[in-house]
This record gives C-alpha cells, structure tokens and sequence, in this order.
C-alpha cells in the first residue's frame, strides 16, 4: 500500500472576510427588552432572520391586504377551536380582517358544542374503549337538522350552521365563528369528508344532504379563492383536507380564467406536513406569490399574529 504524504497547505487560496456575502448581519440583530415597552416595540426588537423575518412578513402581508380591501381567507383546523381562539378569529372577522374562512367537518362540531354548552372536546381514548366515543346525542341531532334543512333549502352547510345556531339562540352563541360569519355576512365555508366526524355515525345523518350542502360550500370557496390576487390564504392547522380543497379550487378558477397568481401563502401549524408544504406554501405561489410557514403552538402564535396585524392596521 501506497504510504500518503499529509497534503501540502501553502498553496491554499484566501480572500478578505469583507468581501465575503454574509447571511447574518448583526444589523438585524434582536434588541433587549425594556420594561413598559408597548408590544408594536417587541414586534420592532425581534430579529430580522430566519422565522422571525418570515412572521414579520406574514403580518406585513395581511395588514397590507386589509389595507388594500383584498382578501384574508382563515382556513382552520378544528384544532384552532379546540385551542381556545374562537373570540381571536371572531375579533378578527368583525374587525374586517378576516374576509372568509374555511373549515373540515370537525369545525361545526366543536363550534356547536361550545356554543350550546360552552365545553368541547371529549376524551377519545376512554369513550372509545366503550364505544361511546362521539355519542353526543345533542350534537349529532342539531348538525344533522341543520344539514338536512342546508340541503332542502339549497344552502351551504357553513351558512345553514351559523343560522341555525342563530335562531336556536344558544346560551353562547356570540362565541360560535359560524354564527358570526351569518351575522357579518362572510363566507364560511364547511368541506366535509364523509366518515371523518362523529355526527355521520348517527342515524339522522343525510349523506345526500350533506355531499350537497358541502359542495355548495366548494362553490362557494372558489368564488372568494377567485378573488385572492394581492390577497393572503392561512391554512391553520390543517393538515390533509383543506391543502387538497386550495389546491383543486385554485386549479379551478384558474380554468375559467381568473388572474390568480401573485398572493400570500401561509401554513400554521406546530409541525411541517408534506401537503400544507406543498399544496398551500409551495406550489401555489410558482407564479410569483410568496409562501411562508408558521412553526409553532396555535394558541400562542394565532393571538400573537393577531395582535401584530392589529398593530399594523391601527
């Protein structure tokens, strides 16, 4: 074998660290926190790299496209619900920020539920055992009526929840984001995928009503997609159904020849996933928008963007 000398180093070629590009600049540094600063200053103090940049951004953009009379559509999880935000979004909309909002089945369920009792979310594993998991006798009676009458009546199921609850005058129906869409007159959009949520497992369910009502609410979605250029699209929490409902929407008013190219893009969510990646932040935006994703706790970054574009907009 061959015995190698160690390589000659003198040879090596250098240049100036001053011409050097740099991706961090202490420019864009953090400053330290002063007590009785005001949170526009905090938001002002946060670093100018990596997440912190791209939540500036965020903010920027929806406070921009409030500004601009463009659309903010909340496409949201029913985690978002069950996270205690219902009077951030509902804030939100009445502040005339939030100009739609979009949910999967599990929205009406948890938003009912706290507007008739003011509690929701059972424990899966101990009702599951004994098979009373999603047995709610109430839930099921009162979104199955309302899907049954959403489907007689040639409403969406968004539409037929939030006036239902309205005219039922639920002891805590001013916390439901449906009944405040019907009340402020914004879309609020329901895409059920049939089998997912426990009111299906009832008998009162109507599968033709509810495939109606809920592809009215596509149609619906498309229209206010339609409209998103200079606008901003947030999917919160949402990880599978709604990516796949933004990216057949948006395929579809492109079709018909809506000019749907440049907006913002933003994923929320305290994990990336491959379809919110690609199917809201990603592909989307090839034509020129921008795409951003949020890392973090809903309960905390929600309000936190909130806030922020309340700043902004002020």
């Amino acid at each position: 074998m061959k015995k190698l000398k160690p390589i000659d180093l003198s040879s090596l070629k250098t240049y100036p660290l001053a011409s050097r590009k740099s991706k961090v600049d202490r420019t864009d540094f953090a400053r330290p926190w002063k007590q009785q600063g005001s949170l526009k200053v905090f938001l002002e103090q946060l670093p100018n790299i990596l997440a912190a940049k791209d939540f500036k951004s965020v903010v920027s953009a929806i406070a921009g496209a409030h500004k601009g009379g463009k659309n903010v559509v909340a496409a949201m999880g029913a985690h978002v619900i069950k996270a205690g935000l219902n009077p951030i979004v509902i804030d939100m909309m009445e502040r005339g920020i939030i100009t739609a909002v979009a949910m999967n089945g599990a929205g009406i369920v948890h938003d009912l539920e706290l507007a008739m009792i003011g509690r929701t979310s059972e424990e899966v594993l101990e009702g599951l055992e004994h098979g009373a998991f999603g047995m709610a006798q109430e839930t099921a009676d009162f979104l199955n009526g309302a899907m049954s009458k959403a489907g007689m009546e040639n409403l969406g199921l968004g539409q037929a929840v939030g006036q239902a609850i309205i005219e039922a005058d639920l002891p805590f129906g001013k916390e439901s984001i449906f009944a405040a869409a019907v009340r402020l007159d914004i879309p609020a959009t329901v895409h059920v995928a049939i089998g997912t949520d426990i009111i299906h497992i009832h008998p009162g369910f109507d599968p033709g009503a509810a495939g109606k009502a809920t592809h009215l609410d596509f149609r619906i979605f498309s229209s206010v997609v339609a409209e998103l250029e200079g606008g901003v699209y947030m999917n919160v929490g949402s990880a599978v159904i709604l990516p796949e409902v933004f990216l057949k929407a948006l395929t579809l008013v492109r079709n018909m020849g809506h000019k749907v190219e440049r907006f913002t893009a933003v994923n929320m969510d305290f994990i990336r996933h491959y379809r919110s990646t690609t199917n809201v932040v990603e592909r989307p935006t090839s034509m020129g928008g921008a795409g951003y994703t949020i890392v973090g706790h809903h309960e905390i970054m929600f309000p936190l963007l909130a806030a922020a574009v309340i700043e902004q907009t002020a």
